[in-house]
This record gives C-alpha cells, structure tokens and sequence, in this order.
C-alpha cells in the first residue's frame, strides 16, 4: 500500500492537473494520496496572475477528483512551501511533471539529510495544448485556452 505526494496550486484546474492526479491515484491504488495545496500565501507570491482563495481551490479540487476519479475522500493538506510535508514525513512516491522535476530532487536529497529514503519520483508528460504548447493555467487565464487546451484566441 503505497503513500503518494503531490501538489500545486490547481488554478484553474485542467487536464494537466488531472494527468498528475490519475497518475497519483494510480500509485496510490488502495494506498493514500496526499495532496498538498498551496497556501494562499504561496500561491499569491509565485504568480503574476490573481488566484482564487484557498477554501474555493479546494473544494473544486475535491468536486473535480469526485467527478473525474469517483473518490469521495480524498486528503488534502495545505502547504506553505514547495516541500510541504513530503520532507518529513513517510511517502513511497512523488508525482511531478517536468517543471517541477527540480523540486522533486531537491525533496529527496532533503529526506538523505534527515535519514529518510528517498521518494521514488513519477514524471508525468506534459499535456499539451491543439497547439502543441503545454498547458497551464497562465495560458488558461490570459484567455489563450480553455482548460482542456482547445485554443481560445489567435495571436
């Protein structure tokens, strides 16, 4: 019974998020899956984009885990930094995406530290936009895609 991190700000949330979801929950199968939200804090000083308040990112989180992965329960932390508690505490697996690969690493050479194993680290693909872009909420919200990637306006 495996113990998976993962986590993000999911704002707004598309199918890259829900990539990186699936593939939490598929490492978690009859395990648990923790995921960490950022703080509104966090969220806020990493962005140059409004974000929605904590409590509204994570009920569309939990809403969108019940439609897409039929799974009622689901634990969810609030983080305040981009290790949240994958540094010290007991997990099997981290589950990033390419861009937050780096942070993965710096988690697991922060568990040798402190004499924990390390995660083992899934990368999930990125998924990309009728573009061939990724997508991400920043493109999402500039109104160039909607959040399954169609594209919304020509530059």
């Amino acid at each position: 019974m495996a113990r998976v991190a993962v986590g993000g700000t999911f704002d707004p949330l598309h199918d890259g998020h829900i990539a990186l979801l699936r593939r939490a929950f598929e490492l978690g199968k009859d395990g648990e899956v923790v995921i960490g939200l950022t703080s509104n804090e966090m969220a806020r000083a990493s962005r140059n984009r409004s974000v929605r308040e904590f409590e509204m990112r994570q009920r569309n989180l939990r809403n969108s885990i019940r439609r897409y992965f039929g799974i009622q329960d689901v634990k969810i932390i609030k983080i305040d930094d981009q290790c949240g508690s994958s540094i010290y505490e007991d997990f099997d697996y981290i589950v990033v995406s390419p861009e937050t690969l780096p942070m993965a690493q710096k988690i697991n050479r922060l568990r040798e530290k402190r004499g924990l194993r390390p995660l083992h680290i899934s990368v999930i693909e990125y998924q990309l936009a009728q573009d061939y872009v990724k997508i991400s909420s920043t493109r999402i919200a500039e109104g160039e895609i909607d959040r399954h990637g169609r594209i919304l306006t020509r530059n």
